[in-house]
């Protein structure tokens, strides 16, 4: 499970799709406390920064929507609570750009 720092429109197709999808797993651990995953990392850097996930969220289906997909999963607004901006990570910005860097997928970092 990844959340990227990366602005969206750096990610490549694979790394867009992939974290949407992981970003509404995230929610529903979250906002209907599942069980699974929630001692992940990723899980646990979100836990009370719902609004930044959700303004994570806003950002990665206005790239989607630029590069011709429908968004048809919205997330909902009043579930968006606590901090409105991410400050923990598990990798470093630094690190995660190496990472995809590694990757040579496409993404433009």
């Amino acid at each position: 499970m990844r959340i990227w720092d990366i602005a969206p429109d750096k990610l490549c197709r694979n790394h867009l799709l992939g974290e949407h999808r992981e970003l509404h797993a995230l929610w529903v651990i979250l906002t209907e406390n599942k069980k699974g995953y929630a001692r992940h990392p990723e899980t646990l850097r979100w836990k009370g920064r719902l609004r930044a996930l959700y303004t994570r969220h806003q950002k990665l289906v206005r790239e989607m929507e630029k590069r011709g997909y429908k968004h048809k999963s919205p997330l909902a607004e009043n579930l968006a609570r606590g901090q409105s901006k991410q400050t923990r990570f598990v990798d470093s910005y630094r690190k995660q750009i190496t990472i995809l860097r590694n990757k040579n997928c496409g993404c433009r970092v």
